[in-house]
């Protein structure tokens, strides 16, 4: 009897490293930033590109604003696919800073941003924001800080079924694709009421849930009706308007 037990408890530890080491290799498995992403990880154009404490940094070389965006990147995608829409963002004057996550999982570190407020005292307002699975952990992430923070963005995302930010005051900002097959529109007007009644929605008509970042197409995801460019430089626009409008004090 001895034996057998001792032979289901080493048969058991087996099936818990294997699925263990399992898991890292499918959360490793990151979807890869495009090729035309690559360029926007160097400085030029009056922007610089950083790697501060492991972090993506990228801020206008000269004006910068005192309001700052922190973006957590989407479920298993990797961070520098953001690059050409935070670049975009810089433009404006604002510094962004893309947070990598362990495992490509936000889940995993929904409170590093914390990190980043602290490690940036010059700049007086910071907005958290994410897309898909980095969304739901940036409103968890204002859930939990909401005195650090000035306002929440969500790229294609939405707040977890627990997580109420109705009466919090905050401003928020949700930009969704009609043609997301992920975060689907049905999803999105479900979170209107764990979200503050003047939260701001924009959609992105013909935009789907990969056009968020530039790493190719998702499995699951519905087919975009515009191309990357203009998914890309809308979301841009809504995001720069709501960063712009926390800096004045306006709506």
């Amino acid at each position: 009897m001895k034996k057998y037990l001792r032979i289901f408890i080493w048969v058991g530890a087996a099936l818990i490293i294997l699925g263990s080491a399992g898991f890292v290799v499918w959360a490793n498995n990151a979807a890869s930033p495009e090729p035309v992403v690559i360029d926007a990880l160097n400085t030029h154009d009056g922007i610089v590109v950083e790697d501060v404490n492991n972090w993506l940094v990228i801020k206008p070389s000269d004006m910068v604003s005192s309001t700052g965006l922190i973006l957590y990147p989407g479920g298993r995608v990797d961070y520098r696919a953001y690059s050409l829409h935070a670049r975009d963002i810089a433009r404006a004057g604002f510094t962004v800073v893309v947070v990598p996550m362990p495992l490509n999982l936000a889940f995993l570190a929904a409170n590093r941003g914390l990190e980043v407020i602290e490690g940036y005292p010059n700049i007086d307002n910071w907005v958290i924001g994410g897309h898909s699975l980095g969304g739901a952990m940036a409103a968890e992430f204002a859930s939990s800080h909401p005195d650090r923070i000035s306002g929440l963005v969500l790229w294609a995302a939405y707040p977890a079924e627990n997580n109420d930010l109705s009466g919090s005051g905050l401003p928020v900002l949700s930009v969704y694709g009609t043609l997301d097959g992920l975060a689907t529109i049905e999803k999105i007007e479900s979170s209107r009421n764990n979200l503050p009644a003047d939260t701001s929605f924009v959609a992105i008509e013909g935009g789907n849930h990969a056009g968020f970042g530039r790493y190719g197409n998702q499995q699951g995801d519905g087919s975009p009706e515009i191309s990357p460019e203009v998914q890309q430089a809308l979301i841009v626009e809504a995001t720069v308007i709501f960063l712009s409008g926390l800096e004045t004090g306006g709506d």
